[in-house]
């Protein structure tokens, strides 16, 4: 079963029942997970895998880079269970977990994982380079990222473990830590990893070279775009949230208020800003949305919350926070297939390989501990002692949408009171098509709370033949009517918001060094409506003939209700079911103008929630190369429930009627007005958006 915490407290936590205490029972259950693996005190954390072929130590991999990899693999069991271990040993010393004195446990392994002659030593920058023939002088190792996960874990229990050693034993931990904190670094989020390693071995009073630390700071700081936000090489997503506003405000603590007060004021300034808007990046029960790369590290995305009140100038609600924090930890937590033999799966609930990346092991989803670093802020810090609320949700009428758009990371999302959830739509999105992983993460045109996105289905599951392959869960594809090959949509620029219509276009097989005007592409507008979000969009293609598919959320199929339903020339189709954990779940999706054929596919083991799942999904043939009366303009909505109550009439046909300005070439050109049967309006107009499209 999944953790039930045995304390809780409804007075101080109106929303989740938890306090303190719960969020410790909850470290308890993380780590008893593990410890039941390990035999002596001398064994390294080394989890059951379940897979082999796409995360590493990688089978197919060379004889020396494994080597390598199960050095890092070692030690990302270690590093990345301290972030949990920590708090709870600062907390309580005396703490053991299967029978193990933790605080024993992780001093022994930290110190052995750093001396050259012993078995589970972890290597050192030049020694790795060495076993792997010094042929790249710019490589990079998994290390680096795992000492920064060390060195915060060291900080929190200095008085427990750190101070324990002897100055020989420190001696030895910080040669390892030096060689990473000044070794080479990617050019993104990385460099934080050396910027804490070379404050940690400051603040122990070891030399750093201090030009170097500038210049990581500096280059971080030229990451930011607005709002909060980083961009982390050339993606928006997470990494902005678990590492730049963490690891910059522990960065500050440690070592910028002192030396680098300039550069410290903009990350806390920029942590503030983000704490202005990012609880509404979250749905009513705390959520966390699946979204970008990593996702295995889940409810990580809280940890910001942490560091911000790690700072001098904290701004963050704390009552709200807490309530994030404590529902996107039961989020994951709370489910029975969260777990496998203990540990938390490679997926976003249980195992889902489609979202697993090549850099993950099987010990990687303890990032995940990061959320635990609230733990370290003291009893009676407001994170703990304020009463929750739920901000936002708290203040919305019953069917209100409130709606945040970031033009700086290219982010709009949107809470919506009547079902609960948050959808977050994204731009500047430019993913090779190659890359099938990042292709899932990042290019969809929506990501909800409830509807984790659903990988491509697959054929032994797909019911409709001819386009199971061809349909995305809420994305575009395109299919040549002359060649009858597929072209996805891999990249999306970003124009912003306009009168409550968000503007954006979307490429199909783009690469960058193609003329634009060559490539097929369509003009996206959308906006909200009480369940969901209302799709106006417009073909902007080189050639036809051509057909498009276009897909809903994926739904959790155990068991469900399908309906169809029509209204004029609109059509509909509702499922209704349940999840994993027996929540009541519907979605509908209804097609306007534009569309041919709406229908829906059966999948197996493409959906993180279900093993079997459904898709909506619908097609338009376009078969003039030229003129015609073809409309240019593609009608939709998906629509969703947290319940079986069925949909009004018009919550699925909310439109009353659409004019468009060119009524000869079915709005092909020109303003189009969207008039909503509850009396509301909205101006869809194209013109312009192409002089401001960013990427």
């Amino acid at each position: 079963m999944g953790f039930v915490p045995y304390t809780t407290d409804y007075n101080l936590s109106p929303y989740t029942g938890l306090n303190r205490h719960s969020w410790i029972e909850a470290g308890k259950y993380l780590l008893e997970g593990v410890f039941r693996h390990i035999k002596s005190l001398d064994d390294p954390i080394v989890v059951p895998r379940q897979d082999t072929e796409i995360t590493y130590p990688n089978l197919n991999a060379s004889e020396e880079v494994q080597i390598t990899q199960r050095k890092a693999e070692m030690f990302e069991g270690l590093t990345r269970t301290f972030f949990i271990a920590a708090p709870l040993i600062h907390d309580n010393p005396e703490l053991h977990i299967c029978g193990y004195d933790l605080r024993s446990y992780y001093k022994n392994q930290i110190l052995h994982s750093c001396i050259k002659t012993d078995p589970i030593y972890v290597g050192d920058y030049e020694t790795l380079q060495a076993i792997n023939g010094n042929e790249n002088p710019f490589r990079t190792y998994q290390q680096t990222v795992e000492t920064c996960a060390l060195v915060i874990g060291l900080w929190m229990t200095k008085e427990e473990i750190w101070d324990a050693y002897t100055q020989d034993e420190k001696d030895t931990i910080a040669a390892v830590l030096s060689s990473f904190a000044h070794g080479n670094t990617h050019a993104h989020n990385w460099r934080l990893f050396n910027m804490l390693d070379m404050a940690f071995l400051d603040m122990m009073g070891y030399s750093i070279e201090q030009d170097k630390m500038h210049d990581h700071a500096q280059a971080v700081l030229n990451y930011y775009v607005g709002d909060g936000w980083y961009r982390d090489g050339h993606s928006f997503d997470y990494y902005s949230c678990w590492g730049f506003n963490l690891y910059a405000p522990i960065w500050n603590l440690w070592y910028g208020y002192e030396h680098e007060p300039y550069i410290a004021k903009q990350f806390e300034d920029h942590s503030n800003k983000l704490m202005e808007t990012y609880c509404d990046f979250f749905d009513r029960d705390g959520f966390t949305n699946m979204w970008g790369r990593s996702s295995i590290y889940r409810n990580a995305a809280t940890s910001a919350f942490a560091g911000n009140m790690l700072m001098r100038n904290s701004k963050a609600d704390p009552g709200w926070a807490r309530r994030i924090a404590s529902g996107s930890l039961m989020q994951f937590l709370g489910r029975e297939d969260f777990r496998y033999e203990g540990v938390p799966t490679l997926g976003f609930y249980g195992q889902f390989m489609p979202l697993v990346q090549a850099y993950s092991c099987a010990n990687s989803p303890f990032w995940l501990g990061k959320a635990f670093l609230c733990m370290y802020l003291p009893k009676e810090h407001p994170f703990w002692s304020a009463k929750e609320h739920n901000g936002t949700w708290e203040a919305l009428e019953e069917h209100e949408v409130k709606i945040t758009t970031l033009d700086g990371p290219a982010l709009c999302f949107s809470n919506h009171q009547g079902n609960g959830e948050t959808i977050l739509r994204t731009g500047k999105v430019n993913v090779k098509v190659q890359d099938v992983s990042r292709m899932r993460s990042y290019s969809r045109l929506c990501f909800n709370t409830k509807y984790p996105w659903e990988a491509t289905p697959t054929g032994a599951g797909v019911y409709d033949e001819a386009f199971g392959k061809c349909v995305e869960a809420q994305q575009y594809s395109l299919i040549d009517g002359t060649t009858g090959n597929l072209s996805k949509a891999n990249a999306i620029m970003w124009h912003g918001e306009k009168d409550g219509v968000l503007y954006r276009r979307l490429f199909f097989d783009y690469v960058a060094d193609k003329t634009l005007g060559n490539l097929q592409a369509l003009n996206l507008a959308d906006f909200t409506v009480p369940y969901g979000i209302m799709r106006v969009d417009k073909m902007r293609i080189s050639r036809r003939p051509v057909i498009f598919t276009l897909g809903s959320y994926g739904f959790p199929d155990n068991g469900t209700e399908i309906l169809e339903k029509t209204c004029g020339n609109a059509k509909a189709i509702i499922l209704k079911g349940k999840d994993f954990t027996d929540r009541e779940k519907q979605m509908a999706m209804t097609v306007y103008d534009g569309w041919d054929k709406i229908g829906y596919i059966q999948s197996i083991d493409t959906n993180p929630d279900s093993e079997k799942s459904l898709m909506i999904y619908v097609t338009a043939e376009k078969k003039k190369q030229y003129g015609g009366k073809e409309s240019y303009v593609m009608i939709s909505q998906v629509i969703t429930k947290e319940s079986f109550e069925d949909f009004a009439e018009e919550e699925l046909f909310p439109i009353a009627s659409v004019e468009y300005t060119d009524k000869t070439a079915c709005g092909c050109f020109g303003p189009i007005k969207i008039i909503l049967k509850n009396g509301m309006e909205k101006h869809i107009d194209f013109d312009g958006i192409e002089g401001t499209l960013m990427i």
